[in-house]
């Protein structure tokens, strides 16, 4: 390992965390600024080119697979790594924030995999990145034990041979972290969450058995899948552990990457494990970027597009093909229903559609899925054993079957649904109450029955905007226009208001969210993703 100097990165605005000094060390911070140095012109370089692919999108309103990747999809001999022994299996796969609470509950939930997130279930305030940091080293420790001081109930982790396997999903290459700066340039949050829990953590995982492995979301290229592999070349260089030792798993949850799966997997082919199918954030990114492609792209109510639209079902059944003709794993995608424990037949309901939804899944040869909350696991669980049996998974289902074109992919129209009055205050409602508790340092929040994250604030306000900018005309004969949201909006926050009441609602960020969600879902210019200007106003 290289020798550790004092680092140049300051770290600017930040309250001093207790045990801060854990993960902050010298020779960490000495890493994570040769990570900045090395791969931040080549990340603000990929940036850059998304905004030049969307421009490309906006005037032609089509995409098509790469051509000058053609070899790569065409040659039948290349594939993945093998996968590690605490990969093999994946049949369930539970997703969460790095919270105390739920870095226990995770690994004790029976699930195969937890996706440890600092992405999407995470408000990046300075605390949740570091101590988010600091719960998974102590669980590597097993120091992760705690009492709750305020229900007084007890949290341990049960025996090493029943925890589910770490997968660390950092944050996106779009996002910085304004804490941690080299001169006048903050450190991408991505470079921050991989590398201070790769140094501290890639060795002791090796002893326990397992090893550093990554979820990468938000991929649009190739060109980013290269880019985090030469990061994995050179951390793993760095630190001195055996190339290949990372393994990725990179989340398909944007429409231009649904057109390189092939390629994703090549440019990351020794480290690669998988891909998984993102729901709401793939609808995110057709929204974006076919927003003035015309009424063709408007998407209906988001929970109208079930994985069994027709262009869903074009994606997910390709994702499959592409991952077992290379010998990745296929991972499908989120069960979000939180089971009520006062109405019985509220989760009756709710579990018979999440059963279907994984059943459908196993049939159609993904090798597991998500879900976000323990009391999902058994059913979940139960839909994989029914088709895999004793098998790790089913890679050998090659589904030659399967033939996708391009213009599948985003035959919106294909779906017969429409745009609701219902939808649009859904919309509305599930906007404001996310970005409030976003604000307040919460990225995983139950909204009406269902843990909603960043991903489904990003569809809610996206599809405002659509809708407005498309003068959808709803069910009721009204038409969708920035008055109208307002209108919801207010009427939205007066209930809120009487719901929790006048002290909760004061001392809460009802106001600073409404005013955001109307910002970018009214504004002209449409802003690419909702978390930028919400960081602005993230306090911590």
């Amino acid at each position: 390992m290289s020798a550790a100097a004092p680092s140049p990165l300051a770290v600017v605005d930040a309250d001093t965390l207790p045990r801060q000094d854990e993960v902050l060390t010298d020779a960490a911070l000495a890493f994570v600024a040769e990570l900045h140095r090395r791969f931040t012109p080549r990340r603000d370089e990929l940036l850059i080119r998304r905004g030049e692919r969307r421009a490309e999108i906006a005037r032609t309103s089509t995409l098509d697979f790469p051509p000058e990747t053609a070899a790569v999809r065409e040659d039948d001999s290349w594939r993945v790594a093998p996968a590690p022994a605490a990969l093999e299996d994946r049949r369930v796969e539970i997703t969460g924030p790095t919270d105390r609470k739920m870095t226990v509950n995770a690994l004790n939930s029976g699930a195969k995999i937890w996706l440890a997130d600092f992405e999407d279930a995470s408000a990046p305030t300075w605390e949740n990145v570091i101590t988010g940091q600091l719960n998974l080293m102590d669980a590597y420790a097993r120091k992760v034990d705690f009492t709750d001081p305020v229900a007084g109930k007890s949290y341990a982790l049960k025996a090493a041979g029943e925890l589910a396997t770490v997968v660390t999903r950092p944050r996106g290459w779009h996002l910085d972290e304004r804490h941690l700066r080299l001169g006048d340039r903050a450190v991408p949050g991505a470079l921050v969450d991989f590398g201070l829990y790769f140094f501290h953590n890639a060795q002791r995982l090796i002893e326990l058995g397992k090893g550093p492995y990554f979820y990468l979301p938000k991929t649009e290229s190739y060109l980013e899948a290269r880019l985090w592999n030469d990061v994995f070349v050179f951390a793993q260089e760095y630190v001195g552990i055996p190339q290949g030792t990372v393994r990725a798993t990179v989340l398909i949850e944007t429409i231009t990457a649904a057109y390189e799966m092939d390629e994703i997997l090549y440019e990351l082919r020794d480290h690669a494990s998988g891909l998984n199918a993102g729901r709401w954030d793939y609808l995110f990114s057709i929204v974006k970027n076919f927003r003035d492609g015309g009424a063709k792209f408007v998407l209906p109510d988001r929970n109208a597009v079930t994985m069994t639209a027709p262009f869903m079902r074009a994606y997910t059944e390709l994702l499959v093909r592409t991952c077992h003709r290379r010998g990745a794993h296929a991972i499908g995608g989120m069960a979000a229903f939180i089971p009520s424990r006062r109405d019985p037949e509220v989760n009756k309901v709710a579990f018979a559609k999440v059963k279907d939804d994984k059943d459908r899944e196993a049939a159609d040869g993904f090798d597991g899925s998500w879900v976000a909350h323990p009391d999902l696991v058994p059913i979940a669980m139960a839909s994989f054993d029914a088709v895999l049996g004793e098998r790790p998974h089913q890679k050998d289902r090659l589904r030659e079957d399967v033939s996708v074109t391009a213009a599948e992919l985003i035959a919106i129209d294909s779906l017969d649904a429409r745009p609701t009055y219902q939808g649009l205050v859904g919309a509305v409602q599930v906007g404001i109450r996310y970005i409030e508790a976003w604000l307040r340092g919460l990225g995983a929040v139950a909204i009406f029955n269902l843990m909603e994250d960043a991903a489904t604030a990003e569809i809610s306000r996206s599809q405002i905007w659509q809708w407005i900018n498309a003068g959808v005309v709803f069910e009721n004969g009204e038409t969708a226009t920035a008055g109208l949201a307002r209108e919801i909006a207010s009427a939205e926050l007066a209930a809120i208001r009487a719901e929790i009441g006048e002290e909760a609602f004061t001392t809460g960020k009802w106001q600073q969210a409404h005013d955001l969600l109307l910002t970018v879902a009214l504004d002209e210019t449409y802003e690419d993703f909702l978390t930028l200007p919400a960081y602005e106003q993230l306090r911590g």
